[in-house]
């Protein structure tokens, strides 16, 4: 029996002792006041009679005749006293009150708890959201416990694993993974999965994460979490016909003018214009002369503040972002790194080019920012440490980025 269905049954038989205790007493007829009843008063006095009248006529002082008359008239007396009553305004009033009360009990109770009580306690997501970190890593022990004892169960390492990943705990997650076996090598997320997890803890999707990439996509070529990884991890390495590739067939599975799909979208037409560069054309096919990009470039470091240091991790992901000072807030240029790579060099040129089409070099000056992304994701979240400076200008080098501020 569960906790809710455990409440609503102790509040039902809590409403029926109630109502046992009050109804009786209005359902029963009310008797005469001073508590005397009457009307057996009265019988008794007619069966006294009775006998009077028997022990009368054995004496002879009452003839048969005279006996008869007087039991009739008894009797008929007797029969008008044991007729049933007519209901009294009072005994309705009573009914009437039993059956308000049958009614507005319950009803009371239930408006009583709806007003004062906590009726999404009995939703079962608010019940789970209410687990507490102890009881989770019990669970968690326990499911180490049992695979200790059957190493074999595949089932249990991928559900360990997903469960050390939604913790960020991505090392734990990347070693439970490893224990798959056919399980995961059937099973394109779970391979992807794998490759993201042991990404965030190697720092680069290069190496072990791509081969797992690779294997992800033989099994389906449109799993859409693998094709963004191979995307991703082909930007790394400046490939960009693969990118076109593989969020090309990523865009293709997204809602059409969707955010995430205008972002891919721009991201896509962005590699192919860098292609087209590359060939010596434009994205229209035109030639084009192609600047030189060092000249244009913005180089420096990132390092940590000594007063916040404490407040991160070594596998805390870590953003640099390169923005125009005035005008949209979308990057121009991103970095990825981790906090244990710090104190980072980073260098920033038209090439790096993000979404939306823009170059560093279009602009007079940009900002920079740094942020330690408690959540591992380049959006903004409360808890994120960050430092930035403005008024950049393209071709600055040696410029210095302290992260030394907490996101309210």
């Amino acid at each position: 029996m569960t906790v809710a269905s455990g409440f609503i049954l102790a509040a039902a038989l809590l409403v029926l002792v109630i109502l046992a205790i009050l109804l009786p007493p209005l359902l029963r007829a009310p008797g005469p006041a001073g508590g005397v009843d009457q009307r057996q008063a009265n019988l008794d006095i007619y069966r006294d009679q009775l006998g009077e009248l028997e022990r009368e006529r054995h004496e002879g002082s009452l003839s048969d005749t005279d006996f008869e008359q007087a039991r009739s008239e008894l009797q008929r007396r007797l029969l008008d006293e044991v007729q049933p009553e007519t209901t009294t305004p009072a005994a309705t009033g009573g009914r009437r009150t039993a059956l308000l009360l049958l009614i507005a009990i319950p009803l009371g109770a239930l408006a009583g708890y709806l007003l004062l009580g906590n009726p999404q306690a009995f939703d079962p997501m608010v019940a789970k959201s209410r687990v507490s970190p102890q009881q989770i890593e019990a669970m968690l022990a326990k499911l180490v416990e049992k695979l200790r004892e059957n190493p074999d169960d595949s089932k249990g390492w991928m559900m360990l694993a997903r469960s050390y990943k939604a913790l960020g705990r991505y090392a734990e997650s990347a070693e439970a993974y490893s224990h798959g076996g056919a399980l995961l090598e059937q099973d394109a997320v779970l391979l992807s999965d794998y490759a993201e997890v042991l990404a965030r803890t190697n720092g680069s999707l290069e190496g072990k994460p791509r081969e797992l990439i690779a294997r992800a996509l033989k099994v389906d070529p449109n799993e859409p979490q693998a094709l963004y990884l191979a995307g991703a991890a082909a930007t790394d390495r400046n490939d960009f016909p693969a990118v076109v590739d593989f969020w090309g067939r990523l865009l293709l599975q997204l809602e059409p003018g969707s955010e995430e799909a205008r972002s891919l979208e721009a991201a896509v037409d962005k590699a192919r214009e860098i292609v087209a560069q590359k060939n010596g054309k434009t994205a229209g096919g035109t030639p084009e002369k192609t600047a030189a990009v060092g000249a244009e470039s913005i180089s420096g470091e990132v390092t940590l503040s000594g007063k916040v240091a404490a407040q991160t991790k070594p596998d805390d992901m870590l953003f640099v972002f390169a923005r125009a000072d005035e005008g949209s807030r979308m990057p121009l240029a991103v970095m990825r790194a981790r906090v244990a790579d710090l104190p980072l060099s980073f260098r920033f040129d038209d090439s790096m080019g993000l979404p939306g089409g823009k170059r560093i070099s279009e602009f007079a000056t940009v900002s920079l920012e740094a942020r330690v992304a408690k959540a591992g994701k380049a959006q903004s979240s409360s808890g994120d440490l960050f430092g930035s400076i403005k008024g950049v200008k393209p071709g600055s080098k040696n410029i210095k980025v302290l992260i030394d501020q907490v996101q309210p």
